[in-house]
């Protein structure tokens, strides 16, 4: 299950996007978690995906 507060889910996706996975798609696929809803979740925010730094800015 991931965080339900944007910034909390922020911290989250990127410390496993730097510690463990090498792009996104694996995260979500691995995580069990829905692409898009992550992306306009964290959009929603304010942030977005830059996937040659693979985390959220």
């Amino acid at each position: 299950m991931t965080p339900q507060d944007p910034f909390i889910l922020l911290s989250w996706v990127n410390t496993q996007l730097r510690d463990k996975y090498p792009s996104l798609t694996v995260l979500c696929e691995e995580e069990d978690v829905s692409l898009e809803p992550l992306i306009s979740k964290l959009g929603a925010a304010g942030f977005s995906y830059d996937p040659q730094q693979n985390r959220f800015i």
